[in-house]
C-alpha cells in the first residue's frame, strides 16, 4: 500500500500537468461578415472594415455543466499603438455532452484608421477562464498595403504631384498646361504635433507666383485641417486647384505654405509650371 501511494504522488502533477490548457484556436479574418477567410498574406487598406472571429478550446465548466469565459479584442501598430478602442465581452452558457466538440466563438469587427501606414500589425486577444481561473492570449498578424509618405522628424510637404483635373489618376512628367486649362495639385503633410485626443491643427494657404516671385494670386482663405481621432493621424492628404483661364504663356510657381498651430511649425514649397 506504502508503495502505490508512493507512486500515485509521483503521477499526479505529471497528470494535472498534462492536462490540455485554456487556449485561442481558429483565428480568422474576413472581408466581409460571415464571409471566406482571407488567405496568409493578404494585405488590407486604410479604412477597411476587417471581420475577425476565433475560438477557445479547453475551458472549464462547472459542476452544473456552465462555462465563464471573459476575453478582449484589440489591434496594434507595430510600435504597440493601439488602432482602436479595446473590444471586451463575456461568454456564458451551458454545455450539454452532446455540445463536447463545441468551442465558444469570438467574433468583432476592426476598422481600420484612414491615412495608416504599411507594414504588419497585429490582433491581440485575451481570454480569461472565470470557472478554472486561467487566462490566454493569442497575437494574428496581418498586412496593410497604403500610400507610401516618408516620415518626418519636422514639418514638411512629401509627394507633391500636378495633375489636368480633379479626378486625375495619373500624375503629369512635365508640369505644362494650356490658357484655359484647369490645374491641380496634391501633395501631403507630414511631422505635425498632436494635442490631446491626438488632436492636429494645420493649414495651408497655396499661391501663384510670377516673375521675380511677384504674387499673381492667393487662396482667400487657408485650408484647415482640424481634428481628433483615436489613433494619431499620420498625414495630411491635401489638394489645390483653379483655372488657368486667361493666363498668359511663361513659366510660373505654385507656392505652398503650411502651418502647424498645435507644434508651433511653419514649412514652405514652391514648384515650377509653364503655360503655353
Amino acid at each position: 500500500m506504502e508503495m502505490r501511494s508512493i507512486l500515485l504522488a509521483a503521477l499526479l502533477p505529471a497528470l494535472v500537468g498534462g492536462a490540455p490548457a485554456l487556449e485561442v484556436v481558429q483565428p480568422m479574418l474576413s472581408q466581409m461578415d460571415g464571409g471566406a477567410p482571407d488567405p496568409a498574406g493578404f494585405e488590407y487598406v486604410s479604412g477597411q472594415t476587417i471581420f475577425f472571429t476565433c475560438r477557445v478550446a479547453n475551458y472549464a465548466k462547472t459542476a452544473d455543466s456552465k462555462i465563464h469565459l471573459a476575453y478582449s479584442v484589440q489591434p496594434f501598430d507595430a510600435k504597440g499603438v493601439p488602432l482602436t478602442e479595446i473590444y471586451k465581452n463575456e461568454a456564458s452558457d451551458e454545455v450539454t455532452p452532446q455540445d463536447k466538440e463545441w468551442l465558444p466563438r469570438i467574433a468583432t469587427e476592426i476598422l481600420v484608421p484612414p491615412l495608416i501606414a504599411s507594414g504588419t500589425y497585429k490582433i491581440v486577444v485575451k481570454v480569461e477562464d472565470l470557472v478554472a481561473k486561467t487566462s490566454t492570449g493569442l497575437d494574428v498578424p496581418f498586412h496593410i498595403r497604403a500610400r507610401e509618405v516618408a516620415p518626418s522628424d519636422t514639418l514638411v510637404i512629401r509627394n507633391f504631384r500636378f495633375y489636368r483635373d480633379e479626378e486625375g489618376t495619373q500624375a503629369l512628367e512635365t508640369a505644362a498646361y494650356r490658357s484655359g486649362d484647369g490645374l491641380w495639385a496634391r501633395f501631403d503633410i507630414i511631422g505635425f504635433r498632436y494635442g490631446p485626443g491626438n488632436r492636429i491643427d494645420v493649414s495651408y494657404t497655396t499661391s501663384i507666383l510670377g516673375a521675380g516671385g511677384r504674387v499673381l494670386w492667393s487662396q482667400p482663405e487657408p485650408a484647415l485641417e482640424q481634428s481628433e481621432s483615436f489613433y494619431p493621424k499620420r498625414y495630411v492628404a491635401a489638394s489645390m486647384g483653379l483655372s488657368l483661364q486667361g493666363t498668359k504663356r511663361g513659366e510660373y510657381t505654385l507656392q505652398i505654405q503650411v502651418k502647424d498651430a498645435i507644434g508651433n511649425q511653419t514649412c514652405e514649397a514652391r514648384q515650377v509650371f509653364t503655360v503655353e
